[in-house]
């Protein structure tokens, strides 16, 4: 409760510094849009603007859109990551070859791969996609292979003795043993493949919240721009307190580390 009310109260804040600083002047209104109370009547606000939008259906739209190329990419790159992650930690040459190339690719921005997706793609929905995928794959890879890494080897041995061995052994004993591992790839995987889709949609999107907010840096419609940006907030908190958070506290409390 205390917790709620202090991000209440924080939230109240910001909107009070960000209103007064909309109300001085200081800035032109299309630079400095006012969040809920217009400077002149009948004035563009963030809040109207996002409301008619959303009335409209034209922020749902791009949201759908927007999430179901996320979803897409996001599924394949998390299948991709598990195979490799479990590739890497079951064969030692696999981890010296592809295990290597898989760290200097990490640190590669997704947005990079743009120019590359564009000549390969062309500008749509596959060339996206592929940024969304490229953009968590590798984070997904990484925390997978760490994850079956650590495996204890007691848990190994005695399934093995137990006539355990092959597909059956991975599902029943390595991938559980593996899950606090995959769920914290799943949370910072899910965060790549965001901010990737923000950046394909910004550059090449037809649709999407990306797809308007260029389209409001085009018309210099700072009120588009900052009610996607609070839709994107909302959907990024929502899905890293309700889903991944509450999939890490369950898991924790399984293994006896949570309260």
């Amino acid at each position: 409760m205390i917790t709620a009310l202090r991000r209440v109260l924080f939230v109240i804040v910001i909107v009070t510094i960000w209103e007064i600083i909309s109300k001085t002047n200081l800035f032109p209104t299309f630079m400095f849009p006012p969040l809920l109370i217009p400077n002149d009547p009948g004035g563009v606000t963030v809040l109207s603007t996002l409301v008619n939008g959303l009335i409209s259906g034209q922020i749902l739209g791009a949201t759908g859109m927007t999430l179901g190329r996320l979803l897409l990419g996001f599924s394949i790159a998390v299948i991709l990551g598990l195979i490799f992650g479990y590739l890497i930690a079951r064969y030692k040459w696999v981890d010296d070859t592809l295990g290597f190339f898989v760290t200097a690719l990490q640190s590669i921005p997704s947005i990079v791969w743009f120019p590359l997706a564009i000549v390969w793609f062309g500008l749509g929905n596959v060339a996206i996609l592929f940024i969304v995928t490229i953009g968590a794959t590798w984070t997904m890879t990484v925390n997978a292979s760490t994850g079956f890494k650590n495996v204890p080897n007691l848990y190994l041995n005695a399934a093995r003795t137990l006539g355990s061995s092959g597909t059956h052994l991975v599902r029943t004993v390595i991938l559980p043993a593996s899950v606090p591992h995959i769920i914290s790839g799943l949370r910072v995987a899910w965060a790549f493949a965001w901010r990737a889709i923000m950046a394909g949609e910004l550059l090449g999107g037809n649709g999407g919240l990306g797809y308007l907010l260029d389209m409001g840096r085009s018309l210099q419609s700072m009120d588009l721009v900052l009610s996607i940006m609070i839709v994107i907030g909302i959907i990024g908190t929502i899905m890293d307190n309700q889903v991944f958070l509450r999939m890490e506290r369950s898991v924790a409390r399984k293994w006896g580390v949570g309260t």
